[in-house]
């Protein structure tokens, strides 16, 4: 559906592309992975036709529609987020229009609107106009957004919720070529679940960058990594990529070694014969045999941040402990009555959606914030550290690298400093940059660089994947992992979650509640709870029923209860009879109508047309309740009474 024929891309000279080949087909779950700069986002960029080619062409197959969601800079303004996003299906609300319009002139007898209008509503239908009110709120809901929100101006929402609003109008307009680029930067846990099923379901290709390892393993078939100007595609999810990149590389390794003696006896061949006549066919045929050797290049080492933290003071039975603990903000509850003990040498995660209270209940575990109400207690020897969410933000611009490391270590550190820098890849002059001039990423390897001026026997860290490429993720989570004190952390990212986390702790409604085992664990009794809640309004008859039960197995069971079993029983008979008469009715009426409305001549009439349409429409709706009544009773049916 799209192809990429030799294509070249310079900047000031550098070249970004060196003549990719790359082929798009439909229903392609594609990756693209590479270095911080090796080309992804200017390669989705190509692709989106939004940056041209130096050389080569891209083609695109007819028919093809595109999507493309950009890291950053979007702005929505002038209409409420629900107006926003339904905009994006503009076709689908011109067709809305002009079904009203086409309404109007059927008033007046107009054969041809007649025509057109049976016509227009067909599309509409198979399209999905009918539901499209409810495809927008389901989209909305399943990205964050809250149902008292869908009126708020879209002005009045952030930087992040912005990208969301981006991303719900993307996946309604569904493209058949969808191109994102971090489409889980500023997603919460239970959003990014949701964009996974959502992708895992989209029926058209996706091409995206992503630093969630998790999010690639379960969305993408195939890994394309950008580097040296070229393409290398590897089959798989990004897990596999990495073996077989490891793979690939160790034989590219081999080879070249091979290459590389095999270039040495030539050149010392040469080197050896070049002024001797009696030589010079020979000379002049190795001269060519190297001019024809293509050099293999190996992909550069990957730089990695490495460090291990200090060994934390010993602590006592637990580290800190909230009791009661209650915070609001103005009319804002945020947490209500919370209890909250952190054990010597846990991993705990704190996880909800966006504005749960997860940042609250760290500032309250950090004592940052006091409780408005309850009390905080920190165990025997505390010595904690505190990463904000937002702890990149509180360097110092105008100072550099070093200095702002300097400002907060203890003179016995100070001789060190370079070193630990050095393992967060700030070397050389790099430490003489100006904080101001930094990356978000190097920000946040900056903050952390932090957290190792004193040992600490309490981590609490606030989002501290933010920003951080797949190796850099890869080594905070194994330097956390060796950490012999204890950790509370709240992070966006899935497989880090489930890497690292021994317990779970839900925030959200002003309450907090733990679960045993890492985030896959803590879905798993999420989902058994909702099974359980999904028949809740059944709890009280089984509970009446188990009761009959035990009583009945223990001799005891009294006239009483027999008599309202049967009773209970001869209702639910009823119930199902009455069901099964209305659906039997309602069919054949439908059958009836239907048999109306295939009569040529009804659409002479428009008025008792469109009546026929509109009672078809209900008596479909009231059939399709009537079968959902017969289905929940035939769920939990009572037992037949003795």
């Amino acid at each position: 559906m799209l192809q990429c024929q030799t294509v070249y891309k310079y900047f000031s000279d550098r070249p970004v592309f060196n003549g990719i080949n790359w082929h798009i087909r439909p229903q392609d779950r594609v990756g693209l992975c590479g270095e911080n700069g090796a080309g992804k986002t200017t390669l989705l960029k190509t692709l989106a036709g939004l940056v041209e080619p130096d050389k080569g062409t891209v083609q695109m197959a007819k028919g093809t529609t595109m999507g493309y969601l950009p890291q950053d800079g979007l702005n929505h303004s002038g209409r409420s987020l629900f107006d926003e996003v339904h905009s994006a299906l503009e076709e689908l609300l011109t067709m809305q229009a002009e079904l009203t319009a086409l309404e109007g002139a059927m008033a007046d007898n107009d054969e041809e609107a007649l025509a057109r209008y049976a016509q227009v509503q067909e599309a509409f239908h198979q399209r999905g106009g009918y539901a499209m009110e409810s495809e927008v709120g389901k989209v909305l809901s399943g990205l964050g957004f809250a149902e008292n929100e869908w009126q708020k101006p879209c002005e009045q929402f952030s930087g992040g919720w912005q990208m969301r609003i981006a991303l719900a109008k993307l996946l309604l307009q569904r493209p058949n070529l969808l191109l994102l680029d971090e489409p889980t930067n500023h997603l919460d846990l239970p959003a990014r679940n949701w964009l996974e099923d959502y992708l895992l379901n989209y029926p058209f290709a996706v091409v995206l960058v992503s630093h969630d390892r998790f999010f690639l393993d379960q969305v993408v078939t195939r890994i394309v990594e950008v580097w040296n100007g070229d393409l290398t595609e590897y089959p798989g999810n990004y897990s596999r990529y990495l073996e077989e990149r490891d793979r690939r590389v160790e034989a590219l390794r081999e080879s070249k070694r091979r290459q590389d003696d095999e270039v040495e006896r030539l050149e010392a061949f040469i080197n050896r014969f070049r002024y001797q006549a009696n030589k010079a066919a020979q000379v002049q045929s190795r001269v060519k045999q190297l001019e024809k050797i293509e050099r293999i290049q190996l992909p550069p080492m990957r730089k990695k941040i490495a460090f291990t933290f200090p060994d934390p003071p010993k602590l006592g039975r637990f580290a800190v402990e909230v009791r009661q603990g209650s915070q609001a903000y103005g009319d804002l509850q945020v947490l209500q009555g919370v209890d909250l003990t952190v054990e010597r040498g846990e991993r705990l995660a704190l996880v909800g959606p966006n504005g749960a209270g997860k940042s609250t209940l760290m500032r309250l575990l950090a004592g940052v914030e006091a409780p408005a109400s309850g009390e905080r207690e920190e165990g025997h020897n505390l010595h904690l550290a505190y990463f904000a969410q937002n702890q990149a933000e509180e360097l110092t611009p105008e100072r550099t690298v070093l200095e702002e490391l300097m400002a907060d270590a203890p003179i016995a550190m100070v001789p060190r400093l370079r070193d630990i820098l050095g393992t967060f890849l700030f070397s050389g002059e790099d430490v003489e940059k100006k904080v101001r001039v930094l990356s978000g990423g190097e920000r946040n390897r900056l903050a952390l660089a932090k957290l190792l001026l004193r040992p600490t026997n309490l981590l609490l860290l606030d989002e501290p994947t933010n920003h951080l490429d797949l190796a850099s993720k890869e080594v905070l989570l194994a330097s956390l992992a060796k950490f012999k004190g204890t950790i509370v952390f709240v992070s966006h990212d899935r497989y880090f979650v489930d890497a690292l986390a021994g317990r779970v702790a839900e925030v959200g409604q002003g309450a907090v509640d733990t679960y045993p085992g890492n985030y896959e664990d803590f879905l798993r009794r999420k989902q058994a709870e909702g099974d359980r809640s999904h028949q809740s309004q059944r709890v009280e008859v089984k509970e009446e029923a188990l009761s009959a039960s035990s009583d009945k197995k223990a001799g005891k069971q009294s006239y009483e209860d027999r008599k309202a079993e049967r009773k209970r029983f001869k209702q639910w008979q009823k119930a199902v009879s009455d069901c099964e008469s209305r659906v039997q009715t309602l069919e054949l009426e439908m059958a009836d109508l239907e048999q109306q409305m295939a009569d040529p001549e009804l659409y002479q009439d428009p008025d008792r047309w469109r009546e026929c349409s509109q009672q078809h429409q209900a008596m479909k709706e009231e059939l399709d309740g009537v079968y959902g009544e017969w289905e929940a009773l035939h769920e939990d049916p009572p037992e037949e009474p003795e």
